[in-house]
């Protein structure tokens, strides 16, 4: 198979500008949270679940668990109960607890801050240690969610579907200052305009950058 070409560095420029003046500059986490941990908690609950809900559930799971020290020691079947509308709620409650544990033990309670640490605890994998690492840490990283993976194929930034090599793509193609603001105008952008069950191309402020964005135009 022929190696993917690189897309033009000028329309990366541009679409970046698009999305800046778009939605700005600000990075702004949509997951409700006080501190590194509950952040961390509320991005494990997130997957396969939407912020809006997490963010529904997580003051009452807060509430009887404020710290990593009282998750830890938590009984499973009390946090399935509080979690129980986020869906796997069985792993999730296992995770939860097993990951708050070994910050405890293995980090005097405190979230780590390297993708090396953060991805040996329980539910951890890349994306989540990337949100953590941008928005707690203020390290450039890049969250691959299903957003970015089908937006950035669209955009022709990647042709990679496996999360971990389009985020090695995007690390090669956007500019550094912008690998978090990326991630944030993406989720607005595909949960806006470029939906996953009906993109409106004609109404898309990156139309002319897009190379896929005459797909759903009505003519």
């Amino acid at each position: 198979m022929p190696k993917a070409k690189k897309p033009d560095k000028n329309r990366v420029l541009r679409v970046m500008q698009l999305l800046d003046e778009a939605y700005g500059r600000e990075t702004r986490c949509y997951l409700t949270h006080e501190d590194p941990w509950q952040l961390l908690v509320a991005v494990i609950l997130s997957a396969q679940c939407t912020d809006a809900r997490v963010n529904t559930v997580t003051p009452a799971l807060f509430a009887a668990y404020p710290d990593a020290e009282a998750m830890a020691a938590a009984d499973q079947e009390d946090v399935e109960r509080l979690i129980h509308s986020v869906g796997f709620y069985h792993s999730k409650a296992h995770n939860l607890i097993a990951c708050s544990r070994d910050i405890c033990v293995r980090f005097g309670g405190r979230v780590p801050d390297t993708i090396e640490e953060l991805t040996q605890l329980a539910g951890v994998g890349r994306k989540t240690a990337n949100v953590i690492l941008g928005n707690v840490y203020g390290k450039d990283s890049i969250v691959v969610d299903t957003h970015v993976k089908r937006i950035s194929n669209k955009l022709g930034f990647t042709t990679e579907q496996d999360p971990e090599k389009i985020e090695y793509d995007l690390m090669k193609v956007l500019p550094r200052d912008h690998w978090i603001s990326y991630n944030m105008h993406i989720i607005t952008l595909g949960r806006t305009i470029c939906t996953a069950r009906k993109p409106d191309c004609a109404g898309c402020f990156l139309r002319g950058e897009c190379p896929a964005g005459g797909e759903n135009v009505s003519l």
